[in-house]
């Protein structure tokens, strides 16, 4: 005898799974960068704390660098809906609108004095998010962006030999980034060069640069420069802030149930908190090694290259604020929170540099 009620409680549970089945999403980013990067193991902890906060239902997978387009066409794959998601750094989309330059790398801190915390703080609490909101529509691109990664402050860089001044930096054909914070640098007669990361090791073996900069310890150790070069200076101004993030093609985005897009808000939020511990300890672990086992050599940056590229850089500024009303507006929010929060930041700061630099000056 056919028990129907049994029928009916399969059935019923064979819709219900295969409607689960349907309801699951995948959230495939492309990153400018392969999976064995560091950002990539934090954006894959991102990618954890979207699965977990939507019980399954929206899933993240990173594919490498050149996966399905080059990396400096990811925007315009994720704008496209050819690929779902895009992670790189903001200021590479800073030819399709300048303002990007403020948000992914603030040159000298914006020249108003924002380090990596206090534009966080700008972000969350200073209006910096909602101006970061608009930026894609200023920008023409059909995205959602979400802020994930500082990654700052960079190390100035990598020198054959000690450079005293800036007329010894100034003798250096020197791989810098791309943009303002570039030409910042050519503005002051550093002769830079824009590269990509893999391209640096070889370029300084072949005496095509003389010297470089990627970012910091950890990053820089794993591309090899050690290898080439031995005096390393931590303290520069170009990217003292610098964040990375990702864009959703907003199509997708506005697909998700509101528990879904609320995942990825809390999560890329948890993000910021993350991934800024984790490479304090994972950059502190990697200048060791360097410094014990690859007879690297930290130096002090020379006092006039603080004066040179900071007016440098707030010429920059100034005439971009001067061109596009858009960057002007959030420049001016930029210099209005950081005349109410720098002072107090940088102060605290100075006594925790300073009981820093004791502790570490008793390991020399």
């Amino acid at each position: 005898m056919i028990n129907y009620k049994t029928l009916t409680a399969s059935a019923v549970g064979l819709a219900l799974m295969a409607s689960s089945a349907l309801a699951e999403k995948v959230l495939r980013i492309q990153s400018v960068l392969p999976n064995t990067a560091d950002e990539v193991v934090m954006l894959n902890e991102f990618g954890k704390d979207v699965a977990a906060l939507t019980g399954g239902s929206l899933t993240i997978e990173v594919l490498p660098a050149g996966a399905i387009v080059g990396p400096r066409d990811i925007m315009d794959a994720v704008d496209a809906g050819l690929v779902e998601g895009g992670f790189a750094w903001t200021h590479y989309w800073g030819g399709k609108h300048v303002a990007a330059n403020l948000f992914g790398a603030p040159v000298a801190g914006a020249g108003v004095g924002l380090d990596n915390i206090a534009f966080l703080s700008w972000f969350q609490f200073g209006g910096g998010k909602e101006l970061y909101d608009r930026l894609w529509d200023e920008m023409g691109v059909n995205v959602k962006g979400f802020m994930l990664q500082p990654v700052g402050p960079e190390a100035l860089g990598w020198f054959p030999e000690p450079i005293t001044s800036m007329d010894d930096f100034r003798q250096m054909r020197f791989r810098a980034p791309p943009g303002m914070v570039g030409a910042a640098y050519a503005d002051i007669g550093v002769p830079a060069v824009a590269m990509g990361g893999g391209d640096i090791l070889p370029a300084l073996e072949k005496g095509t640069i003389d010297a470089a900069e990627w970012c910091c310890p950890k990053p820089d150790s794993v591309f090899g420069f050690q290898k080439v070069l031995k005096h390393y200076y931590l303290q520069g101004l170009h990217q003292v802030t610098v964040n990375a993030d990702m864009y959703v093609n907003k199509d997708f985005y506005n697909g998700l149930t509101e528990l879904e897009q609320k995942a990825l808000e809390v999560a890329s939020t948890a993000s910021l908190s993350k991934s800024l511990s984790y490479r304090i300890y994972e950059n502190g672990k990697a200048l060791k090694d360097l410094t014990e086992n690859h007879g690297v050599i930290l130096e002090d940056t020379p006092a006039d290259y603080f004066t040179e590229y900071s007016a440098a850089a707030t010429k920059a500024l100034q005439a971009a604020a001067d061109e596009n009303e858009f960057f002007a507006e959030v420049w001016a929010s930029q210099t209005e929170f950081a005349k109410i929060a720098v002072p107090f930041w940088a102060g605290a700061q100075t006594s925790n540099a300073n009981l820093g630099r004791a502790f570490a000056d008793t390991l020399k």
